[in-house]
């Protein structure tokens, strides 16, 4: 890490997930060495950009697919996609829109990113349920955006989202930004009839950080590839802004292709391991419920999470963030969940860190 002590930097111990913030994930040394010998030469990144976007739908299962500057990019260009599905005169006038079309989004989904959807001059409205769909679609409604991710709620399900929209002829587009692994999750929302899904490369697939995919119909992700890849268009679109370099383009096909070869369940178990390890060691500390969570819903991948019961008479979760936090090596925890909780992912803890995290939380709450 000795570039980082040459900008003064300290590196952290992750134990927060796979946050941009802290860095996504770290890449695989087959990654690293892919994009390295990518960097070597000059392409035509047009025809990169169609060959890597091809293995990805090929790894996927999916009609077609394209290669981003991340989830956030992904999610902007499918709904600039559905603008044009709908009225393809529109792509030079995106994102300055007179007439803002809708794209109908469950109350339960609204989150710190839907955003995105809206970057197009899209707007989104909300339904609470099945019935209320049908009061809110109209003649602007462009299409359904369904979001799966951590602590969202039990809003309506996929295959009821893409069995309504189907209804009134809509696509259903969606966020699953951090829904891999399962790699089943990579088949689940193309197979459930979706038009497009967004991922992030730079979580769980472990490909560079600033790197995103859309799997799906191929109508759709082609008009996603006309509002990004733009070199010859008199005027540039949306997506311009957002391109992708030839390093990342094959690091993230690199990365996908290790993710989907690798033994998921040997990953799994050892995230499962460091877990238990923290889980054990601070089970008998008074005041505290200290559980191993696996729920595959809410939580990514196998966690440690401390409760504090209603005695508990030590710092509170705050305060024990911070003093995580500021020292040496700082360790980052998750926020949020059930309540004023503290969770332990353990997708970037790296071999040995469970111990460090686990005895420092240990001097922590026995203070």
């Amino acid at each position: 890490m000795d570039i980082y002590k040459e900008l003064n930097i300290k590196t952290i111990i992750n134990a927060q997930s796979w946050v941009t913030k802290l860095g996504g994930s770290i890449m695989r040394p087959e990654v690293l060495d892919a994009m390295n010998k990518a960097s070597s030469a000059f392409v035509n990144v047009e025809e990169l950009h169609e060959k890597c976007s091809e293995q990805i739908a090929n790894l996927c299962n999916s009609e077609s697919a394209l290669i981003t500057s991340g989830c956030a990019s992904a999610i902007v260009l499918m709904s600039a996609a559905v603008i044009c599905a709908k009225d393809e005169s529109l792509i030079d006038e995106i994102p300055n829109i007179i007439n803002r079309p809708e794209i109908l989004i469950d109350s339960n989904a609204r989150n710190h990113y839907d955003s995105a959807f809206e970057m197009t001059g899209a707007k989104l409205v909300e339904y609470k349920n099945l019935d209320d769909i049908k009061e809110k679609v109209t003649r602007k409604s462009i299409a359904i955006a369904f979001v799966e991710a951590p602590f969202l709620g039990s809003g309506v399900s996929i295959n009821e989202t893409v069995n309504y929209a189907n209804e009134f002829g809509l696509p259903v587009i969606v966020d699953a930004s951090a829904r891999i692994p399962p790699v089943s999750n990579l088949y689940k929302f193309t197979d459930a009839g979706a038009a497009m899904v967004a991922y992030s490369g730079g979580k769980g697939v472990r490909g560079p950080q600033n790197t995103g995919f859309i799997l799906g119909k191929k109508t759709y992700v082609d008009l996603a590839k006309r509002n990004l890849i733009c070199f010859s268009d008199s005027k540039a679109k949306i997506g311009r802004s957002m391109k992708v370099s030839k390093e990342c383009l094959v690091g993230l096909t690199t990365a996908l292709k290790l993710f989907i070869d690798i033994d998921q369940d040997t990953v799994w178990r050892g995230w499962k391991e460091k877990a238990k390890f923290i889980v054990d060691e601070l089970s008998s500390i008074g005041g505290l419920n200290v559980k191993l969570e696996d729920d595959g819903v809410n939580r990514e991948g196998p966690q440690a999470v401390i409760y504090f019961n209603d005695n508990w008479e030590g710092l509170d979760p705050k305060q024990i963030r911070l003093m995580l936090e500021s020292g040496d090596p700082a360790i980052y925890v998750g926020t949020g969940g059930y309540g004023d909780e503290i969770n332990l992912a353990m997708t970037n803890v790296q071999e040995g860190q469970e111990k460090i995290i686990a005895k420092k939380l240990k001097d922590i709450l026995t203070k």
